[in-house]
This record gives C-alpha cells, structure tokens and sequence, in this order.
C-alpha cells in the first residue's frame, strides 16, 4: 500500500472497531446518529450485516455498512447501506471504494441494488450518489417539536375510543400487529409497499426493541371492547436519553378522519415532556399529506428533508 493510501477493512466486530465506526458516523451526519448498542441490537436481530473502516495513516477517516432493509421481505432486491467520510479525508477517492466494496457485498448476497439514505442539507453527499447513477427514490419531509415550556396537550380522542399504553396492556399486541398488516402498505414512499411481518417480526423490530418505551405506546381501542384500531409509539435517538423519533402513527381505514391520528400523538408528547424528553421528530414522504397536516398542526417545523437513493450495486468507482 503507497504512503497516504487508504485501507479498507472489515470491522471485526470489537469493541473498539464498534466505537470508531459510530464515531465516523455521529460526526459525519449527526442528524442521524448510531449508537455500539444499537449496531448489537441489529448485529442480534438481523445477523448478515456487513461494516468496512477506511483507515488513512493508521486512523480511521471513513465508514460504510450493508445490511437488510428492516421493512422489506427478506427476498425484497436491494439492501440498505451508508457511507461516510470524514470532512478531512474527502476527495480522495475513499468514499468511492468504501461504496464499491459493500456493492460487492450485496453483490455476493443476490441483490442488484442499494438504498442509501442522505440529508437534504448535506447535497455533497447527495451529489456523490447522483453522479454515480443514483436517484431518489423516496424524499421525507423532517419535522421537529421543541418541547421546552410546553404543557402536555390535552389528548381528546374521538367519541367511541379509549387510549391506554403497551405498558398497562401488553395483551393487545396481537391487536396492534392487526393494525400494522391493514396500515403498511398504506405508507406513501417508493414502489414498494412496505409490509408488517408476521407478529414475531413485528415485535422484534416495532414492539420489544430496546428503544421503543414501552409506556409511550399508545394503543387506541374502541371502547367497551378489546379491538385495536390504531396505536403510536416512539424509538429513543440511538446515543440520546432526551431525543427520541416517532417510530410509526397508524389508524385503521375505518377511524381515519376522525381525529384519532392526532389524539395519538398527542398522547405521546404528552409522555415526552412528562418524562423529560427535549426533542422530538418526525418524518413522512412528501405524498402524505394528512400525516404532514396533523404535525404541523401539533406545533413541528420543518428541517431539512430526509432522501432515500437507489442505485445499482456495481463494482465501478470513481476516484471523486
């Protein structure tokens, strides 16, 4: 290896190796952070997932991983992927081989494509993709509530519902799933429809995930009985005990309209801000409009968008 030439390498899985790839990847796009303990989690739940470190001079400068898309069919053709490199380090072609070296990977596992995600205000990385035949295959309009002085909302659910949480009722998971197999495919975003799983599935990945509280799983029944019909629940930020993502708000087709969305949701800031959450956030596909409308009506503002890109997984690179 010439002097200044960088070295690609697997992660072993170490927990120094853990660390400097989350540190690569907190600073590179902060807006969506790792954590060692999310990637076990993943590693546990999802094993085959692959991880590279590009290491220049002995320091590592550059990170990419390859792994299942969570919402997809195991058979689904693409596998989700990142790459990033430092702002120190770029421009020397490492981005180029760290993307070349995960194609490989997906290569070797059957698939023909990635899905690569990027923020909206960070458009040199955005751009790196586009010029390697890229395109956007789903845009999310990310928008953040302040929770700082707020009050917990009044919540007031449509006539004929009661909310209640995971946590006081774990029996109605089995409802919740219901609603999940109704609602995916309903979410606007790619060709694709996404699917829930089978209930195994689904509560590995929505359910009893680490992150997910489970007292801020809001479940909608219709009162005087035991049917689910719509639940919300937030995903702790990984690294983050006071940040935390709206992991999924769905209503069955029947309550929407209603004003069971916004009930939901406002359940779950009024958990927040109880239990001491700064910030919370939230992404839709620029399609869908109602779910848009009820946060901005809950207060969020807009930050930059959230792009999903679909390219081919090919061996060619580019040296910028």
């Amino acid at each position: 290896m010439t002097p200044g030439a960088a070295r690609i390498r697997d992660v072993d899985g170490s927990e120094a190796d853990f660390a400097a790839f989350v540190s690569i990847v907190n600073e590179a796009s902060p807006e969506e952070p790792n954590s060692v303990e999310n990637l076990r989690w993943s590693d546990a739940t999802y094993p085959g997932a692959v991880r590279f470190l590009a290491e220049l001079d002995g320091r590592p400068v550059g990170a990419a991983s390859v792994g299942r898309i969570y919402m997809y069919p195991p058979e689904f053709d693409a596998l989700w992927a990142t790459v990033h490199v430092l702002v120190g380090a770029r421009r020397q072609g490492i981005g180029g081989r760290l993307l070349a070296a995960i194609s490989d990977r997906a290569r070797a596992a059957g698939k023909t494509a990635l899905h690569v995600p990027a923020s909206d205000d960070r458009p040199d990385a955005v751009d790196f993709l586009l010029r390697r035949g890229f395109r956007v295959y789903e845009r999310d309009k990310i928008v953040r509530l302040d929770l700082a002085g707020l009050a917990p909302p009044a919540i007031e659910p449509p006539i004929g519902i009661s909310l209640t949480t995971l946590a006081e009722r774990p029996e109605l998971v089995t409802g919740v799933h219901t609603v999940a197999v109704e609602t995916f495919p309903d979410i606007p975003g790619g060709d694709e429809p996404t699917v829930a799983g089978d209930l195994e599935d689904f509560r590995v990945r929505d359910v009893d995930r680490p992150s997910i509280p489970p007292g801020a799983f809001m479940v909608a029944v219709e009162t005087g009985g035991d049917t689910v019909v719509g639940y919300a629940s937030l995903q702790m930020v990984p690294g983050h005990s006071r940040t935390a993502w709206h992991d999924m708000t769905a209503v069955t087709r029947a309550w929407r309209g209603r004003g069971l969305a916004g009930a939901l949701k406002r359940a779950v800031i009024g958990w927040a801000i109880e239990n001491g959450l700064d910030t919370l956030e939230t992404g839709n596909d620029v399609d869908n409009i109602a779910m848009r409308a009820v946060n901005a009506r809950l207060g969020y503002r807009p930050v930059a968008d959230r792009l999903v890109l679909r390219g081919l997984a090919a061996g060619a690179i580019m040296d910028r």
